[in-house]
């Protein structure tokens, strides 16, 4: 069992920059598909970007791609989501989770994901 803990959030104007960190203790993140999720007020939550096991592909929904970057340190047990050009629509309770098994298929699915974070707030200001 893998325990996830998010760091990173914050206030920002519209254009500006986050990195969001998932430290994670108990198990390796390799031995995991990883994934970001993040809701807002009022909504579902929502994929916003994957690693797979293997650290060889990422995966990103279309309303972050090309401004969001998922990674990871093998060596720190940790995972980041690099968020540049935010936006207002951005602003959103950002959470990491783990999947110990799970089709490329089911990446954007939260309910396919065993383990989770407890959130943090990012807010992004017009």
């Amino acid at each position: 069992q893998v325990q996830l803990v998010e760091s990173g959030g914050g206030l920002v104007q519209a254009g500006g920059s986050l990195s969001l960190s998932c430290a994670a203790s108990g198990r390796t993140v390799s031995s995991y598909t990883m994934g970001w999720f993040r809701q807002a007020p009022g909504k579902e939550r929502e994929f916003a970007a994957a690693l797979t096991r293997s650290g060889g592909s990422t995966y990103y929904a279309d309303s972050v791609k090309g401004r969001f970057t998922i990674s990871r340190d093998n060596a720190k047990n940790t995972l980041y989501l690099q968020m540049n050009n935010l936006k207002p629509e951005d602003t959103a309770v950002y959470y990491c989770a783990a999947s110990r098994y799970i089709n490329s298929n089911y990446y954007i699915v939260p309910s396919k994901y065993d383990y989770w974070g407890q959130g943090t707030q990012v807010t992004v200001s017009s």
